[in-house]
């Protein structure tokens, strides 16, 4: 009770003084100032109280009471009230607010309403009753980023009328809530605003920026190189820690940029510029960043050089000490293609041990996949089933109104299609037919038009011995999406027994196959059987390499793939 017990006497000393004083207009006044200070000051005192659930009530109280303070004094307890929500630690209870219309927005919990003060903030000064203030806009892109929603925070930076911010700040900001949105092409454009000749082309934060978003697209990946190599120029060694950031960025675009090569030469040069400058990046940070040791073990293991890729993910794994499930996984298909099946199962295990349930999804279907690699089909089985009970209790609470980010909704229902999809080729070799039928009638429920899916429809086909209908079904997949590897191979494979269609209509396929995927060794070994076919001196020598490849690439095929 001392904050309120100070704050009494305060008032009742002021109030005593306008009494006894002849000046009464000059009393009044500097007790509106003490009221206003008084009003500011009482969440203070409760917070160094260390009650925090009294300071947040105080706060509501100077904000929903008439106290007939001023727009600067009311803007700073705002401030100092969405701050304390943002950072104190704490829940508190939501406010009470049925003096509000019915469809009026009433925060849950301390972020959304820490979130709804900066908001008002911001419109204030949108309408000139306030002067702009930095951090407002810092803590709501913080507060924002927590909640997951940073498509709003670009809509707020849109709403702030011209000259308040900076344009380029304006641009990289927009650029951030666009980017955390998921509209990369939308973020990426802003930054080549920003990047122009006319605005800030050496600004470091928005190349590498621009670089990150064009790595993680094959068709941008030149232009991300570009914007590296740009970001390592304006540094010239200036700041080692945003060098090794830019080579490790320049790495993931080469990377990127060699799947796309044509010729071998071109696609090694690459890949071989690529381990070069996360090499780079990981001696600037002594090996200690683990998005450097992730890429390092992965683009080895792209290349085949499964040595290389084990030690920098073993590396990864003692670093972070098994607290993420992608370096757990990266470890365990690297150990599968070096067919140590029992070791890697024994890591998923490991991983599994140290998981939550709802976390295991990616670890229990490698751990299915690791199972009938060594031929144990039943306890296969037994894994999916497991898995689709855990995806199928995320999908109950999806639908019971949890505020979940759309992006993991989706990412749980591919998950449970990719699941049906296994269940039906594991029941293929099994000949099991009629439960194959079913996994993919339940892939259907989920997503109508699945490319893998008609796939998983034609090998079952095929296995029946319908290879006509097979076909079909492989077409069909094409066409809905004409990329798809598996359904390029297959079509392919069905032509040529059926030999209902030319040699050059199958080696397309093939080669298409190939373009989009060159680690794919049933695409090489088919292509081997198609220059065979042709029993001339040269095809027996393209033969002979396709075979070739197709044997190191089996020989060195993970579970799943890397990435």
């Amino acid at each position: 009770m001392l904050p309120n017990l100070c704050l009494y006497m305060l008032l009742a000393y002021c109030w005593k003084q306008c009494f006894s004083k002849q000046n009464h207009c000059r009393v009044l006044g500097g007790l509106k100032e003490t009221l206003i200070k008084a009003v500011e000051v009482h969440p203070e005192l409760w917070k160094l109280a260390d009650s925090p659930n009294e300071a947040i009530l105080s706060y509501r109280r100077a904000l929903l009471y008439p106290w007939n303070l001023d727009a600067g004094s009311i803007a700073k307890i705002q401030k100092d009230f969405a701050i304390f929500l943002l950072y104190s630690g704490g829940e508190a209870s939501p406010p009470n607010l049925r003096s509000q219309m019915d469809r009026s927005f009433i925060p849950r919990n301390n972020i959304e309403e820490a979130i709804l003060l900066f908001m008002i903030l911001l419109r204030k000064v949108s309408l000139k009753r306030i002067e702009w203030d930095p951090s407002i806009l810092d803590h709501l892109s913080f507060a924002l980023s927590v909640a997951g929603d940073l498509k709003a925070l670009a809509n707020q930076v849109e709403e702030l009328l011209p000259g308040i911010i900076l344009r380029k700040d304006r641009y990289h900001t927009l650029a951030l809530g666009y980017y955390g949105a998921g509209e990369d092409l939308v973020a990426l454009n802003l930054l080549r605003k920003l990047l122009g000749h006319s605005e800030d082309p050496k600004c470091v934060p928005a190349l590498l920026m621009a670089s990150k978003i064009c790595g993680e697209n094959a068709n941008l990946a030149e232009e991300g190189i570009s914007f590296a190599g740009r970001a390592l120029e304006s540094l010239d060694g200036g700041c080692y820690q945003l060098e090794s950031i830019a080579n490790f960025l320049l790495g993931v675009s080469l990377s990127a940029h060699s799947k796309s090569a044509v010729a071998d030469s071109e696609r090694v040069t690459r890949e071989s510029e690529a381990v070069q400058a996360l090499e780079a990046a990981g001696r600037m940070t002594r090996m200690s960043d683990p998005n450097i040791l992730y890429h390092l073990s992965l683009e080895n293991a792209d290349q085949r050089k499964l040595d290389a890729a084990l030690y920098y993910a073993k590396r990864l794994l003692k670093l972070e000490g098994g607290s993420n499930i992608k370096g757990w996984l990266l470890l365990a298909r690297i150990l599968s293609a070096q067919k140590r099946f029992m070791d890697a199962e024994t890591v998923i295990n490991s991983a599994l041990d140290q998981t939550g349930k709802w976390d295991q999804g990616e670890l229990l279907r490698t751990k299915a996949k690791l199972q009938i690699a060594q031929g144990l089909l039943k306890s296969a089985i037994d894994t999916y089933t497991q898995l689709l009970a855990v995806l199928q209790i995320q999908s109950k609470n999806f639908g019971s109104g949890k505020k979940l980010l759309k992006r993991s909704r989706t990412q749980a229902k591919s998950s449970e299609l990719e699941v049906w999809h296994d269940l039906a080729y594991v029941y293929i070799s099994l000949s099991q037919w009629h439960d194959a039928e079913i996994c993919l009638s339940k892939s259907e429920v989920i997503c109508y038009y699945s490319a893998d899916r008609s796939h998983a429809t034609g090998i079952l086909y095929e296995a029946k011995g319908l290879y006509k209908a097979a076909l079909k079904a492989f077409v069909y997949a094409l066409d809905i999406d004409p990329t798809h590897v598996p359904s390029l191979v297959s079509t392919a494979v069905a032509f040529r027994q059926l030999g209902n269609q030319s040699h050059a209509v199958v080696r397309s396929l093939l080669t298409n196959a190939l373009r989009l995927d060159r680690t794919n060794h049933s695409a090489w070994h088919n292509l081997g059987l198609f220059y065979k076919a042709k029993d001339t001196a040269s095809s027996s020598l393209e033969a002979a390499e396709c075979f070739e490849a197709a044997a190191f690439l089996e020989e060195t095929a993970p579970v799943e793939p890397f990435r």
